[in-house]
């Protein structure tokens, strides 16, 4: 997930000592946190549960969080709790009537139904707002306007109008629209996997995360920075929210980096780039993997073995640009005594080694879907808990770990909760009015009906629609308008889904609105401008990779083809590699250009088959 993503995923700096919460009642953020994670693992293993009562009650644990915990000021307090209490009785309607309106097939039938309606939208909005800032709730009020008004739109954009009652009631009553598929992946995929990151978070896993990473690449080259590349992966896959991730490790890699003599602006550029990276990179992918399952019908499996390759392929040349960077720059490897040792590397790696094995055996071996798998992990992530980095078992640690678990938990569940119900306004407004198909045929005829014109738009468009909104909501909005169209031109359903998901995170560093870029800046006392010209080249792999994929279809075929998968994924690093070391390396600038050129030659002239 650009600086909205931080919100997306990060919890408050409260919320690292949830104690002291800036309410008086800190206890009882930590208690709805416990409520909100026993109710959506419960989910899980109680089983089917009708559509309109577990997401209505998903968006009531949602309010609090983010219309009162995270208010700042004594307005926004006394305003939240009003909007939080009518919100959680209009939720609470929808759920005890649920077999009334489930027969009415989204048309509002009384006024009270209608007030309800309308409420549930205002407080979806208002609540995205204050999550996440303006631009998708005034993305959403657009929407919803052109829903309601769309009918004196001239030209082939307008709709024969809706009547409000059918409007309002297809968005709110009904199984569509904030109670559509996409709330659904919140309440039974995506919380489930953000309680798992924040279990894991609470105990000793990041530490493990940071102690693999200085042993694998701390005496190397470049080691601080290859450091700060391995840990910020790792922790942006289970974060899934790039400026989170930045906000998080890049407190312990970006002064690293600045004690070994690093250029500020490069250190805050390797480690925006890494977290960018996290959401791209499997098991986990943030919460982009399981939207995509649902937006596809793709086994979970095949999306994780579908995004590898090209995950290696951006690490990888992230790891050449910082070799490219190191002919610039003097890039001093870590410390053999800032270095850990081998017992604490393993004995720290068990904290979030042992909640993955169990994750991949379940999914991979037992059969069983990601959220189950999930939340079997996740018990193992609660036993460890109670032990701290010397294997020892202290209670009031636990006891103070579960907390901040809890807290975080109900907290991250909550904002991403808030962003994909603001989305769904979005996706269920498409459907009901056709623009999505008009938007296609836009792109179809502005393309004059050739994929790559198509694709450049929909990168366009992806870029400017990820300003300011996250990722995850950039790239559902983005692939409901333009995937039809990629598709139409012959392009693979999974194909065109990744690519509009890889283009949906080029905000993250790419200006005028880069927010891992901003955050890193401001971590490392540097001008934002610098940090994100490093960044951009660095992270070249984001912005070529998803052309490779249309390219060489291969790439993504590693469950069918592994030999041509390899093969395909050694010839396009080898491109990227010509490609880094010509945007970065200290060499003449005709020699530069033309390394960038054969780069691009070798990704994309077509090969011999």
């Amino acid at each position: 997930m650009n600086s909205s993503d931080a919100s997306s995923s990060a919890a408050p700096a409260d919320a690292r000592d949830p104690v002291r919460s800036p309410w008086p009642g800190g206890p009882f953020w930590i208690a709805l946190g416990a409520l909100s994670v026993v109710f959506h693992l419960g989910l899980i293993f109680h089983g089917l549960t009708p559509a309109l009562i577990s997401r209505p009650l998903h968006m009531a644990l949602v309010l609090p969080w983010v219309l009162v915990f995270s208010a700042r000021t004594h307005w926004q307090r006394i305003s939240g709790l009003g909007l939080t209490a009518l919100g959680i009785a209009a939720c609470g309607y929808i759920a005890l009537n649920e077999d009334a309106l489930s027969g009415q097939y989204g048309f509002i039938d009384t006024p009270l139904q209608m007030a309800v309606g309308l409420l549930l939208i205002v407080v979806a909005l208002e609540a995205a707002r204050r999550a996440i800032g303006w631009p998708l709730p005034l993305v959403t009020a657009i929407a919803l306007g052109y829903a309601a008004l769309g009918q004196y739109v001239p030209g082939e954009f307008g709709h024969p109008g809706l009547p409000m009652a059918s409007l309002v009631g297809s968005l709110t009553i009904a199984e569509g629209g904030l109670w559509g598929k996409l709330t659904g992946v919140s309440v039974s995929v995506v919380a489930i996997f953000v309680i798992f990151g924040a279990v894991l978070n609470a105990g000793e896993a990041g530490r493990g995360f940071m102690n693999l990473a200085g042993a694998a690449a701390g005496r190397l080259t470049g080691g601080g920075a290859k450091v700060s590349v391995i840990s910020s992966a790792l922790m942006g896959s289970i974060s899934g929210s790039a400026s989170a991730n930045v906000a998080s490790t890049g407190a312990i890699t970006i002064p690293s980096m600045a004690r070994l003599g690093y250029p500020r602006s490069l250190a805050a550029a390797v480690e925006a780039v890494a977290s960018s990276g996290g959401q791209i990179m499997p098991p986990l992918m943030g919460a982009g993997a399981f939207v995509m399952v649902e937006l596809t019908g793709t086994p979970y499996t095949e999306i994780m073995a579908a995004a590898l390759l090209p995950a290696f392929l951006y690490f990888a040349t992230v790891w050449l640009g910082i070799n490219a960077f190191a002919t610039r720059f003097d890039l001093k490897p870590v410390a053999a005594e800032d270095r850990p040792a081998a017992r604490e590397v393993i004995t720290t790696a068990l904290f979030f080694a042992v909640p993955f094995a169990i994750l991949l055996e379940r999914i991979f071996h037992a059969g069983n879907t990601p959220q189950y798998a999930a939340s079997v992990a996740i018990f193992a992530g609660l036993a460890l808990l109670a032990m701290n980095a010397e294997l020892k078992v202290s209670g009031t640690e636990f006891r103070a770990r579960l907390a901040q678990a809890a807290l975080t938990a109900g907290c991250q569940i909550a904002v991403i909760g808030a962003i994909i119900l603001c989305a769904s306004l979005v996706i269920g407004v498409l459907s009901l009015t056709g623009l999505g198909v008009k938007v296609t045929s836009a792109i179809l005829s502005l393309s004059g009906g050739q994929l790559w014109p198509a694709l450049l738009l929909t990168a366009l468009a992806c870029l400017v629609l990820g300003m300011e909104v996250p990722t995850t909501a950039a790239y559902v909005i983005c692939v409901s308008v333009a995937g039809p169209a990629l598709t139409e031109l012959g392009l693979p359903l999974l194909t065109a889904h990744l690519f509009v998901f890889w283009f949906a995170l080029l905000s993250t560093i790419t200006p005028p609105v880069c927010g891992a870029v901003f955050i890193a800046a401001g971590m490392a006392d540097e001008n934002w401008l610098k940090v994100a010209g490093k960044a951009m080249a660095l992270g070249v792999g984001l912005y070529v990779i998803p052309l490779a994929m249309v390219a060489h279809p291969a790439l993504l075929d590693l469950g069918s083809g592994v030999f041509a998968a390899l093969a395909t994924t050694l010839g396009v690093l080898i491109g990227l590699g010509l490609v880094s070391y010509g945007l970065i390396g200290r060499f003449a600038w005709w020699l530069r250009a033309a390394l960038v050129a054969l780069g691009l030659g070798v990704i994309f002239v077509p090969w011999p088959v």
